[in-house]
């Protein structure tokens, strides 16, 4: 039976690295995005927070196949002092980040979880997984992060109690809290700069590739046990405060 997956934030990045390894897979991947990636992918234009985007998204994974797998890549990131030299954090920016990082997410995770069960189980009475996105800024946010560590703060909060109450249905939710990776957020840095922060990495000391997210995303799919986890992909890395 061919298996549907949503990626959201899949036109780049590490969503896109997830999408093009669901593709490999198998999978019949559909890609929600606020514009279109150039990889020969389905991709549905929205916005994470928007319902009607999101439901439009899973309609269009389902109509190719059962929604198993959901990939929740999309977010914004944010550098602001709470007391900047101009006046304190505005709200405005703080309120997009937590709209777009934990809300879209959830936003994701309810709608395709809905979806999700009505689907066949499968040999372990499993009907999909949700694989969310934080980061360990959620654990050692930064100077200039309150937003930012805030908002995956909240997605790492989200993770085991959608995954006690989506048991009931087999749907599993894992998430990933990435170190420093070489995505879009990076790649407008110099390359002291990108060498400087791949110093801090203590092995392997570089920066972590989009594939290498990919790829523990399979293993999340691969392996039923995982369930209600966060996992740190960061090379052990502790982020100092600034």
């Amino acid at each position: 039976m061919e298996r549907s997956a949503l990626v959201t934030g899949g036109a780049s990045g590490l969503g896109r690295a997830a999408a093009l390894a669901l593709k490999a897979r198998g999978y019949k991947v559909v890609v929600l995005d606020l514009k279109r990636g150039e990889e020969d992918l389905r991709y549905v234009e929205g916005d994470v927070v928007r319902e009607g985007d999101v439901e439009r998204a899973v309609a269009e994974a389902m109509a190719q196949g059962p929604l198993f797998a959901v990939v929740n890549a999309a977010g914004v990131g944010l550098v602001r002092k709470i007391l900047g030299r101009e006046g304190p954090h505005d709200l405005e920016s703080f309120w997009r980040v937590l709209e777009v990082n934990l809300v879209g997410t959830f936003n994701v995770l309810r709608l395709a979880a809905w979806a999700m069960r009505e689907n066949p189980p499968d040999g372990e009475g499993q009907r999909g997984v949700i694989v969310n996105t934080a980061s360990v800024a959620a654990y050692e946010g930064q100077i200039g992060q309150a937003a930012y560590a805030a908002s995956k703060g909240g997605v790492v909060a989200l993770t085991l109690p959608a995954a006690r109450e989506l048991a009931e249905w087999g749907i599993r939710v894992v998430s990933i809290a990435p170190g420093l990776f070489d995505t879009p957020l990076l790649q407008g840095l110099p390359e002291r700069a990108k060498a400087s922060l791949a110093e801090q990495v203590p092995f392997p000391r570089r920066l972590g590739r989009p594939e290498e997210y990919a790829a523990l995303v399979l293993h999340i799919l691969e392996n039923p046990m995982l369930n209600g986890e966060v996992v740190r992909l960061d090379g052990a890395l502790r982020m100092a405060p600034r």
